[in-house]
């Protein structure tokens, strides 16, 4: 690693502001739902088309078999439905149900509160200022991701 310490500071910071948040909102979801079921809700409902277990899992960065386990959460409480694929009997899609989207709906409402007070707390100037920075690294690490491991317990 670069012997600059701004660095570890940059990744420190950024790993405790995205603890502090994802913590804030599991705290505000209305149950069932936990942080990752919700975001899998919010990605189907900006989404077009339907998605599978395997493109979930590579947008979330999780392994298969934990998306697989929140995609079953999910389907338990009616938000998603889970068919087989017709183009491949061996694949499953991922279809958002109007319940689902109930859901996200709620969950969105329950967080915006907390969204609007954090917008408060940083003036949007400073926040735009940031956003290419934090776009740039996302899109570096992306591109740089690492394969995958079976064997990870997310």
């Amino acid at each position: 690693m670069h012997s600059d310490p701004v660095w570890a500071q940059l990744f420190a910071e950024i790993a405790a502001i995205q603890t502090l948040l994802a913590n804030a909102l599991q705290r505000r979801l209305p149950p069932p739902l936990s942080l990752s079921g919700f975001g899998v809700l919010d990605r189907l409902a900006r989404s077009a088309a339907p998605s599978n277990p395997s493109q979930l899992a590579s947008a979330f960065q999780v392994t298969k078999g934990a998306m697989t386990n929140t995609l079953r959460r999910l389907e338990t409480a009616g938000f998603v439905r889970i068919s087989i694929d017709p183009a491949d009997a061996r694949g499953r899609i991922i279809s958002l149900l109007p319940a689902g989207l109930a859901a996200r709906d709620a969950a969105m409402a329950a967080i915006t509160p907390h969204m609007t007070a954090l917008t408060s707390a940083l003036p949007r100037h400073q926040a735009r200022m940031v956003v290419p920075l934090l776009e740039q690294l996302r899109l570096w690490l992306d591109k740089n991701r690492p394969p995958p491991h079976s064997d990870r317990h997310d």
